[in-house]
């Protein structure tokens, strides 16, 4: 039901033989202000989680700007063009030219200006599209399932009457200090807090929606501490794997000298520089090593750190790959490494357990949780750590066999969309129940 229409509208009463209220099928608008479908775990949710949604009988419509997401055939794409500066040309300075359209459009004129201060405004100026597009629709929708936009259109849709969940996949004050822990001159910290500006934002809109779906219990403690969360607001509901794509391939060879690692090269928090020196130390013992990343190597951290140690021509890097490119290549892989310094979730890590590769992860954020015992877990910006876990399971071949399968079961077990889609229904309800019987009273 909508909040747009009364509650004893006719076509909400159940007659006989009706589907009760608590049954019938929801319309689910989730907005997405980027949603790639292949770099970003975002844009992996988007596409699985609303799958799962369908799956269930519900309609849902994402509303998303560029990139967008690749979705089911049967959940609808609202595209809200964004100027998507990141994809355009650089004219002046590595700055690209101002739009035409961003001379009449006040959004757009803000987001150009943000982008060439050196600030990311597209979160907010999405979140204003949204409230834009969204007026005269909100009869059109059950509830409102936001994918950590968290943007101020937010509570422009909460006053046109509609129920707003959130998910926080993991608070991105975490990415902010990791990055200015990382950042290698004054003027380069002070660039990324100026990028990361948005948080003001993104803290406050988090506190008024109730609730707030946290995917593991990691993003529960630090949302609760970096965004002042109340932790009652929280609902825990695990991502899901796509165990029917990622598992292990029948026929498969699998090498006894290939890691592999899902990682941004220049991201501080997906720690692959600790990887590299790790490796590094490896080729000593292990000179025939393999490492291959699934990433782009780009001008950065990691590209220097590769040729100060003269390994640069040993790794190597694979982009642009489709997921059966990618679970081709972990049917090969001896060893899938997890180099992060914190994850909120790590869908790479449990892509590679459904794959049913032994994994050596570190602890840092959630993925303890993903991991399990299934697994070998060590802390975080630790290469020597990681080095030692690695080198143990290549001079062990039955431990790397029966890690794989224990990982596999471990994700069959635990991770499935089709459980995570039932408990966000429930969630939903609830907040459509909670948004009939008391009043809204967003913050000052």
């Amino acid at each position: 039901m909508s909040l747009a229409e009364p509650l004893d509208a006719p076509h909400l009463k159940p007659g006989p033989g009706a589907v009760p209220l608590d049954k019938q099928p929801l319309r689910i608008l989730m907005p997405s202000y980027r949603s790639h479908p292949y770099t970003g775990g975002q844009g992996v949710y988007m596409r699985l989680v609303t799958k799962a949604m369908v799956d269930l009988g519900h309609k849902v419509d994402v509303i998303s700007g560029p990139p967008y997401p690749h979705l089911d055939p049967r959940v609808g794409l609202i595209k809200l063009p964004s100027l998507d500066l990141y994809e355009q040309p650089k004219v002046f300075i590595g700055l690209p030219a101002m739009p035409l359209r961003a001379f009449t459009n006040p959004i757009d004129f803000y987001e150009y200006f943000a982008h060439i201060s050196g600030a990311f405004g597209e979160p907010h100026t999405f979140g204003m599209r949204m409230a834009q597009y969204m007026k005269g629709r909100a009869h059109e929708y059950d509830v409102v399932h936001d994918n950590q936009t968290l943007a101020w259109g937010l509570l422009s849709l909460k006053k046109m009457g509609m129920p707003v969940v959130g998910t926080i996949h993991h608070p991105i004050t975490m990415d902010r200090r990791i990055s200015v822990d990382a950042a290698e001159t004054i003027s380069m910290r002070l660039l990324v807090k100026r990028w990361y500006s948005f948080l003001g934002m993104q803290k406050k809109v988090a506190r008024q929606l109730d609730p707030v779906i946290v995917v593991s219990e990691s993003t529960r403690r630090d949302v609760a501490k970096d965004f002042g969360l109340d932790i009652a607001k929280t609902h825990l509901v695990y991502h899901g794997i796509d165990t029917d794509k990622f598992k292990p391939v029948k026929g498969a060879e699998r090498k006894t000298n290939r890691l592999m690692v899902t990682a941004s090269a220049d991201v501080p928090l997906k720690g692959l520089i600790y990887l590299v020196a790790a490796y590094a130390e490896l080729l000593k013992e292990f000179p025939g090593l393999e490492l291959v990343v699934v990433g782009k190597l780009r001008e950065g951290y990691t590209e220097r750190m590769l040729t100060r140690l003269g390994i640069k021509d040993r790794v190597q890097f694979k982009s642009d790959l489709s997921d059966l490119d990618i679970i081709k290549m972990y049917a090969t892989a001896t060893i899938a490494v997890c180099p992060s310094v914190y994850e909120g979730f790590g869908f790479p890590a449990g892509e590679a357990m459904a794959c049913g590769v032994p994994i050596v992860s570190t602890t840092g954020g959630s993925l303890p949780e993903v991991v399990g015992d299934a697994g070998l877990l060590v802390p975080p910006k630790n290469p020597t750590a990681l080095a030692g876990a690695i080198a143990e399971l290549l001079r062990d071949p039955a431990k790397r066999d029966a890690l794989g399968i224990k990982a596999r079961r471990r994700i069959l077990k635990t991770f499935q969309w089709d459980n995570a889609a039932q408990e966000l229904v429930a969630v939903y309800r609830k907040a459509i129940a909670d948004a009939h019987g008391r009043p809204q009273t967003p913050e000052a």
